[in-house]
């Protein structure tokens, strides 16, 4: 049964909206969501189709026998059926009328559906009630008539905690019940209800009710409770309230209560946010500040002191998020918030034209990432603090396209070479052109050698240069190499007789012994791990390893030739 039949004080009409109460009454105190319940589809706001389309079904004298209304929690899912139970069974003041979409309100049955004591409207709540014999007491019970009323009217609230036994027993007399008979269900999980049931009800899906009709609900209640208030601060409830009028009214209640205690009965924006743990804007914009301007010391001295105010990390966390959204809408003139006074407007603007897409879109990444992280952690604020940090060095990383750009630009310099050319004594092998091809009598270095070679078609000999050739001693005409089993017993004549042939002088070639410096490919090596090493060192890409663990480096050009020194 509806828990308003065991309301203290039934006849004085728990539904219906009040004046404000004289200081001396004695009566009970009634929450703002029952107080002001919508008696009438005009005060159902944000229904308007689904009204409308009630409407006109009871105009026509085409109504379903049974309705389903679906939506998220404090929509009006429950006073949209009495609602509807009031307008199916209303007759008037006068006794005489029929169905309307406008009840009186006036006659015994508006009145007594109102007071949750009509005999005909039987409200159930299927959390408490989800077996077959409960379903079993209502299919008994259709066969008869109404007592006193046009339609016996059954609500089932919460529809969809009703076991699957039991919805088959409801199948047959909800598709063919009696003509005296209406079924009126609620649900905030209509994915849960069987595809049986829904095909035979008549569907409405409330919508949620948008920030702007909850601050006008919101003015017009505390103006009728006589309280004050300052506009940020009710747009604070409405946002507050997700969409859901009972969850903003039971934060308005509160919030009232918090300034008759604190603030001499007027409702600021300022008691609103500690009283929701919400952090204060001023704050969360000076930590967002921080993060662009690199300031990680900054950021987390703001952290920690907000968090000494009792502001919890995760609220920082959806603070930094929500600006992020507030700063990428401003781009595309999309954000309007009135809560915000004008010189966050004006930050939030001026960070819009800075702040490009690419960088809003990786911080709004990271954030997102991060609340779930510091939402589960033991420890939220060490978290927070580590969030930060990576998001200050990730956050400004150039996207792909940014850093094509900067390479083709030469925008990022170049890794030093010259250290690994020293390290294996061949400086002029990593510096000296390549010859072109033909005769010449001048010094070669090893480098020139395999490029002479590859140039002119010898490149088995070349590869074996590249890969394999330990140098022991180099100068012109002769060439003394160490020994390794790669470079069988012929390599020796094999590489004097191309040389002669390129250069036109004879060449002495043979294996000497000793280890010989490294060859063109260790060497490449040897550069390449050092290249990868600074590269490592460089801030932007150990901030990018930092955030993404799993991301190696990779070489640009994948079509060089692998011999290519």
């Amino acid at each position: 049964m509806s828990d308003s039949a065991h309301d203290e004080t039934p006849m004085l009409g728990m539904d219906l909206p009040e004046a404000p109460a004289p200081a001396a009454s004695s009566g009970p105190y009634r929450v703002l969501a029952r107080k002001y319940r919508p008696q009438t589809f005009a005060e159902l706001i944000g229904q308007d189709a689904m009204v409308k389309t009630l409407g006109n079904a009871i105009a026509r004298d085409r109504l379903a026998h049974a309705f389903l209304m679906t939506g998220v929690r404090g929509v009006g899912k429950t006073s949209t059926a009495r609602l509807i139970a009031k307008a199916l069974n209303c007759i008037g003041p006068d006794g005489q009328g029929g169905p309307t979409i406008d009840p009186c309100g006036v006659c015994e049955p508006c009145r007594a559906i109102t007071e949750g004591r009509h005999i005909d409207v039987i409200e159930m709540d299927a959390a408490s009630n989800t077996g077959v014999d409960d379903v079993r007491e209502i299919i008994e019970a259709v066969r008869y008539a109404a007592v006193s009323a046009r339609y016996k009217i059954y609500i089932i609230d919460e529809v969809h905690m009703l076991s699957r036994n039991a919805f088959n027993a409801l199948l047959k007399t909800l598709e063919e019940p009696p003509p005296h008979v209406k079924f009126l269900f609620a649900t905030t999980e209509v994915n849960k209800v069987p595809v049986t049931v829904l095909s035979r009800c008549q569907r409405f899906d409330l919508r949620r009710i948008t920030p702007d009709m909850l601050f006008a609900h919101f003015s017009a209640i505390l103006q009728k409770e006589g309280v004050e208030a300052e506009a940020p601060a009710i747009w604070l409830i409405a946002n507050a309230a997700e969409g859901s009028v009972r969850d903003g009214l039971s934060i308005l209640d509160q919030a009232i209560a918090h300034a008759d205690l604190d603030g001499g009965g007027k409702v600021s924006a300022e008691q609103v946010r500690a009283m929701l743990g919400l952090s204060d804007r001023s704050s969360i914009a000076g930590l967002m500040a921080a993060i662009l301007e690199g300031n990680s010391g900054g950021a987390i001295d703001l952290a920690r002191a907000q968090y000494a105010l009792g502001i919890e990390p995760v609220a920082m966390v959806r603070g930094l998020m929500e600006l992020t959204h507030a700063i990428t809408l401003a781009k595309v003139s999309r954000h309007d918030d009135p809560a915000l006074a004008v010189a966050d407007r004006e930050r939030i603007t001026d960070w819009a034209q800075k702040l490009g897409f690419a960088p809003l879109n990786r911080l709004w990444q990271l954030l997102l990432k991060g609340h779930d992280e510091v939402l589960r952690a033991n420890n939220p604020l060490e978290h927070l603090e580590m969030l930060l940090l990576r998001v200050i060095y990730a956050a400004s990383l150039p996207d792909p396209g940014e850093l094509a750009k900067l390479l083709e630009s030469g925008g990022i310099p170049a890794m030093p070479v010259a250290a690994a050319a020293a390290a294996t004594g061949s400086e002029r092998a990593a510096a000296d052109p390549a010859p072109a091809a033909g005769p010449t009598t001048g010094a070669l270095t090893i480098a020139q050698i395999h490029r002479l070679l590859e140039s002119t078609g010898h490149h088995q000999l070349a590869r074996q240069v590249y890969d394999d050739l330990r140098i022991l001693e180099l100068e012109p005409g002769r060439l003394v190499y160490a020994p390794v089993s790669a470079l069988d017993g012929d390599f020796a004549r094999r590489l004097g007789e191309a040389l002669f042939g390129q250069t036109g002088s004879r060449w002495q070639v043979r294996e000497g012994t000793g280890e010989g410096r490294p060859s063109l490919a260790q060497m490449k090596a040897a550069q390449r791990a050092d290249n990868e090493a600074r590269i490592r060192e460089l801030p932007v890409v150990k901030a990018a390893l930092a955030a993404f663990p799993d991301a190696r480096l990779v070489e640009g050009d994948n079509n060089q030739h692998r011999s290519n020194p």
